[in-house]
């Protein structure tokens, strides 16, 4: 399941939804304000985990410059061979 937006507006002090959604009925979500998301700088990652992603960002650029490149349609189909 991929990982859907929503929005909500407030009215009358209580969020009101109404987005089709293929959620399970019951399902409990948390809704964050996304101007909070992008102060925090936009994720919940750390600065240790984020100076690996950037350094791993990084690595993939110098790579895919090198001609280092593995298809896309070839990474998915090993990752849904893995499941």
């Amino acid at each position: 399941m991929t990982m859907q937006p929503f929005k909500a507006r407030v009215k009358n002090g209580r969020l009101v939804l109404d987005e089709p959604t293929d959620l399970p009925e019951g399902k409990e979500i948390d809704l964050v304000p996304l101007d909070d998301v992008l102060a925090a700088g936009g994720d919940d990652l750390d600065a240790e985990e984020r100076a690996a992603l950037h350094a791993e960002l990084e690595a993939s650029v110098v790579e895919a410059k090198a001609g280092n490149l593995i298809d896309a349609d070839v990474v998915l189909a090993e990752l849904r061979a893995s499941r």
